[in-house]
């Protein structure tokens, strides 16, 4: 599960880690808390060419007639992702990538839970795998994504079950399907030596009890 996570680096640093222009993610600011339903940078190749585009986060399939009208899909699970009704496609034709500096888990029992941030051991920026949807709603075409999860490595385990597929720069590629077939090997845990978790500070378990507004600015547009 990976229900807020983190966006704190500059764009210009994105275009430079993931070799791909920028699109419209309007003004430069800070997200260390990006919350369900919001617009996120995502990172999609079009014809072997890589873009940085606004995107809903929360997949919105087909077959939905309003943005309510299913269960909220931040999360596409690897087991069975391949099947599943909702993500089949996506995941064969549609696959993207999330920068992240980092995301939060929840460790505890309901109304007890502690919050830990997840970081990159060696600092800078990660990539979540993830896939993408275009929707038509009311108001026309927007893009919508999901982050793909797996079973936590064991850096991981005592916090919560699971976490989120990161794919490494020299796999990039490959799970944008710039390079061939093979991108389901990707699914699987990080590395147990790439992330650290550490319980929140008291600064931060208070910003993660309310919601932050995107920067103005930043619209899901149709990619």
């Amino acid at each position: 599960m990976c229900g807020r996570y983190m966006v704190t680096s500059a764009q210009e640093a994105m275009a430079v880690l993931f070799e791909a222009e920028l699109g419209e993610l309007g003004p430069e600011v800070a997200r260390p808390n990006v919350s369900p339903t919001e617009p996120v940078p995502v990172v999609v190749s079009r014809e072997g060419e890589r873009f940085v585009v606004p995107m809903r986060w929360g997949l919105l399939p087909p077959f939905y007639r309003t943005a309510s009208g299913g269960p909220l899909l931040i999360n596409a699970r690897s087991e069975g992702i391949a099947e599943k009704p909702a993500f089949r496609e996506a995941v064969r034709a549609r696959r993207c990538l999330l920068p992240a500096d980092g995301f939060y888990e929840w460790q505890g029992e309901k109304g007890a839970r502690v919050p830990f941030v997840v970081r990159p051991r060696a600092g800078g920026m990660i990539a979540f795998a993830g896939i993408w949807q275009d929707w038509k709603g009311p108001e026309g075409w927007i893009s919508t994504c999901a982050i793909v999860t797996c079973p936590a490595n064991a850096t991981l385990a005592g916090v919560h079950e699971r976490m989120p597929v990161v794919i490494a720069p020299e796999d990039f590629a490959l799970w944008l399907g710039e390079a061939g077939h093979g991108a389901a090997r990707l699914m699987v845990p990080a590395p147990e030596e790439a992330l650290v978790a550490e319980p929140a500070d008291a600064a931060t378990r208070e910003m993660l009890g309310r919601r932050a507004a995107p920067p103005p600015g930043l619209v899901a547009l149709r990619a």
